[in-house]
Protein backbone atom coordinates (compact mmCIF):
# COMPACT_ATOMS: atom_id res chain seq x y z
CA UNK A 1 0.00 0.00 0.00
CA UNK A 2 1.33 3.54 -1.21
CA UNK A 3 0.54 4.51 2.52
CA UNK A 4 2.71 8.09 2.52
CA UNK A 5 0.85 8.98 -0.72
CA UNK A 6 -2.81 8.05 0.92
CA UNK A 7 -1.74 10.22 3.32
CA UNK A 8 -0.52 13.48 1.23
CA UNK A 9 -3.95 13.59 -0.93
CA UNK A 10 -5.98 12.96 2.09
CA UNK A 11 -3.04 16.06 3.66
CA UNK A 12 -3.91 18.20 0.06
CA UNK A 13 -7.80 17.65 -0.55
CA UNK A 14 -9.21 16.02 2.66
CA UNK A 15 -11.13 13.43 3.46
CA UNK A 16 -14.15 14.34 2.64
CA UNK A 17 -12.84 14.98 -0.78
CA UNK A 18 -11.43 11.71 -1.40
CA UNK A 19 -14.13 9.92 -0.74
CA UNK A 20 -16.20 11.73 -3.16
CA UNK A 21 -13.42 10.57 -5.51
CA UNK A 22 -13.81 7.23 -4.57
CA UNK A 23 -17.67 7.56 -5.09
CA UNK A 24 -16.87 9.00 -8.63
CA UNK A 25 -14.33 6.04 -9.70
CA UNK A 26 -16.70 3.27 -8.66
CA UNK A 27 -19.55 5.00 -10.31
CA UNK A 28 -17.44 5.17 -13.83
CA UNK A 29 -16.25 1.58 -13.58
CA UNK A 30 -20.08 0.78 -13.12
CA UNK A 31 -20.65 2.94 -16.36
CA UNK A 32 -18.23 1.38 -18.35
CA UNK A 33 -19.42 -2.08 -17.18
CA UNK A 34 -23.28 -1.59 -18.32
CA UNK A 35 -21.49 0.17 -21.63
CA UNK A 36 -20.00 -3.45 -21.90
CA UNK A 37 -23.26 -5.51 -21.79
CA UNK A 38 -24.55 -3.35 -24.19
CA UNK A 39 -22.24 -4.88 -26.61
CA UNK A 40 -19.05 -1.57 -26.44
CA UNK A 41 -15.96 -3.00 -27.00
CA UNK A 42 -14.39 -1.04 -24.14
CA UNK A 43 -12.12 -3.75 -22.17
CA UNK A 44 -9.55 -0.79 -22.19
CA UNK A 45 -11.73 1.55 -20.25
CA UNK A 46 -12.61 -1.25 -18.29
CA UNK A 47 -9.05 -1.98 -16.99
CA UNK A 48 -8.35 2.08 -16.45
CA UNK A 49 -11.85 2.62 -14.37
CA UNK A 50 -10.71 -1.34 -12.75
CA UNK A 51 -7.55 0.08 -12.14
CA UNK A 52 -8.75 3.69 -10.46
CA UNK A 53 -11.42 1.90 -8.58
CA UNK A 54 -8.19 -0.41 -7.36
CA UNK A 55 -6.31 2.76 -5.91
CA UNK A 56 -9.33 4.32 -4.30
CA UNK A 57 -10.04 1.13 -2.56
CA UNK A 58 -6.31 1.15 -0.95
CA UNK A 59 -6.98 4.51 -0.10
CA UNK A 60 -10.25 3.96 1.53
CA UNK A 61 -8.59 0.94 3.72
CA UNK A 62 -6.04 4.45 4.46
CA UNK A 63 -9.19 6.55 5.53
CA UNK A 64 -10.55 3.66 7.68
CA UNK A 65 -7.62 2.42 9.00
CA UNK A 66 -8.34 -1.00 7.80
CA UNK A 67 -4.84 -2.53 7.17
CA UNK A 68 -6.54 -5.81 8.20
CA UNK A 69 -10.10 -5.76 8.57
CA UNK A 70 -10.65 -6.23 4.58
CA UNK A 71 -8.38 -8.85 4.38
CA UNK A 72 -10.23 -10.93 7.24
CA UNK A 73 -13.48 -9.68 5.52
CA UNK A 74 -11.79 -11.04 1.95
CA UNK A 75 -10.99 -14.45 3.76
CA UNK A 76 -13.99 -15.23 5.35
CA UNK A 77 -16.04 -14.44 2.03
CA UNK A 78 -13.60 -16.31 -0.12
CA UNK A 79 -13.95 -19.35 2.00
CA UNK A 80 -17.57 -18.69 1.35
CA UNK A 81 -17.98 -18.50 -1.76
CA UNK A 82 -15.43 -21.74 -2.25
CA UNK A 83 -17.92 -23.69 -0.07
CA UNK A 84 -20.35 -22.64 -1.84
CA UNK A 85 -18.94 -24.07 -5.18
CA UNK A 86 -17.83 -27.45 -3.86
Amino acid sequence: MNKELYKQACDKYGTDYQLNVAIEELSELIKEICKHKRGNDNLDAIAEELADVEIMCEQLRFIFGFEYRVDEWKKMKLNRLKSTLN
